[in-house]
């Protein structure tokens, strides 16, 4: 059954609005609706959009800017205008650079549906093709969402250079296997793929490791020896939590960067490298050269390609996909294992905000592939994952609240005796009477 294509209508007028979205409904396409070009914006950035169409004249701000916006942020998204001006003909022929069609009002639905399905067609095409390419290319990628695939059409452009990439995200998102699906993807396949992980190496170890020594160099340097970066010479080294590393190594690796050597630690004639340098962290990289603990220049020169992998929370589509993967997995590695997860288990765990992300998620189904009988139920998962109450914090009161609460009670507990209240409490009836009228 093919998806529906999401079509956004932008329009001022609520009557042109909703006699769209009828048309579009008819024709079995699923809509959105903004009446202003702000609503608009907020929807395409939170919504996978695949026609915009929309009106030219608007307050505050018009469709023409909005066209402008989605040609540079949103390129692929093909644009119809309706518009009731008919005499800006020169504007629409301008706009049509931009591979915009557009109808005048009144109009047909079958005019509608004509100018809809031929806008939508060349998009469609490119579309699919280029999805079915991007999921056989990258299938140890796994993931349907919209961020997925950006991460993937980035990856696609950057496997066949050896450009700079810095992979952002937070742990357990799988920023070293988008480091290798960008070198195994490549025509720089053949070549070395090391990874170091600049966090497990001690500090007075790292700059040696990185960039290896020379004999005598420092106490303990009985021989000479390559670090990991001539150790990918020609292919592609990956320095993951680079944030780690000290300013010391920060100033040497800059210069590797800029001037394609590297200087052994006690040497002093440089060697030339040919490779690709990939980063990852999760630190904010931004916020610790704002604190003068990364260097700005290396921040820059790090960063030619960013490619930002988003955390599981943000792409809850994915994980049952994700899951069935991980159910393949471990049902291999524990002898033909194969389970089943039960539709209130994956109800669970789409729920479920997974601060560890990916890494978590795979720790939960492999302990309950173990754990479970032959189907994985809500019982097989840990109770961190199950719905929790927050019930409120109770705090210090200030001394006038905890006397009226108490007052309450006695009263409560006395069916509205004051004498008897006022024995208990140790106090006059006036006095009750008073502070009664005080609550």
């Amino acid at each position: 059954m093919l998806q529906k294509e999401n079509i956004l209508i932008v329009d001022d007028d609520i009557g042109i609005l909703e006699l769209i979205q009828r048309h579009l409904h008819s024709m079995d396409y699923h809509t959105f609706k903004a009446v202003s070009v702000k609503e608009a914006v907020a929807i395409l950035r939170d919504t996978e959009i695949d026609l915009l169409i929309t009106d030219l004249k608007m307050p505050e701000v018009d469709g023409f800017e909005l066209i402008q916006f989605v040609s540079e942020h949103y390129p692929n998204i093909p644009k119809l205008v309706v518009t009731g001006y008919p005499s800006i003909q020169d504007a629409l022929s301008a706009i049509k650079s931009r591979v915009v069609d557009y109808l005048v009002k009144p109009f047909t639905k079958a005019e509608l549906k004509q100018a809809v399905q031929k806008s939508l067609s060349s998009s469609t095409k490119k579309k699919s093709t280029d999805s079915a390419t991007s999921l056989k290319k990258y299938d140890e990628i796994i993931g349907e969402s919209k961020q997925v695939r950006n991460v993937i059409q980035i990856i696609d452009r950057v496997k066949d250079n050896k450009a700079t990439v810095y992979i952002s995200g937070e742990s357990g998102t799988g920023k070293e296997l988008v480091a290798r699906s960008i070198h195994y993807n490549g025509k720089f396949s053949r070549e070395p793929f090391i990874a170091v992980n600049c966090g497990g190496i001690p500090e007075n170890l790292l700059e040696s490791e990185l960039f290896g020594y020379i004999k005598g160099a420092f106490t303990g340097a009985e021989d000479s020896r390559e670090g990991f970066f001539q150790a990918a010479e020609g292919g592609t080294i990956f320095l993951d939590e680079i944030g780690n590393a000290s300013l010391g190594v920060q100033s040497r690796l800059l210069r590797v960067l800029q001037e394609k050597e590297v200087v052994k630690v006690g040497a002093r004639k440089s060697e030339k490298i040919d490779l690709r340098v990939i980063a990852a962290t999760n630190s904010d990289l931004k916020e610790m050269v704002a604190k003068e603990t990364f260097r700005e220049d290396l921040y820059y020169r790090l960063t030619v390609v960013e490619i930002h992998v988003p955390p599981l929370r943000e792409r809850k589509e994915d994980i049952p996909l994700l899951a069935d993967k991980f159910l393949f997995k471990y049902g291999n590695e524990y002898k033909g294992r194969y389970v089943t997860i039960d539709t209130e288990a994956k109800e669970l765990i789409t729920r479920y905000d997974w601060p560890g992300n990916i890494r978590e998620l795979e720790n939960v189904i492999q302990r309950a592939v173990i754990m479970c009988d032959r189907t994985i139920g809500i019982k097989d998962l840990p109770e961190s994952l199950k719905y929790q109450i927050d019930f409120p914090k109770e705090g210090l009161l200030p001394l006038k609240e905890l006397e009226r609460q108490y007052i309450q009670k006695v009263l409560a507990a006395t069916n509205n005796n004051q004498t008897k209240a006022a024995e208990i409490l140790q106090i006059d009836r006036k006095t009750l009477r008073a502070k009664i009228r005080e609550i």
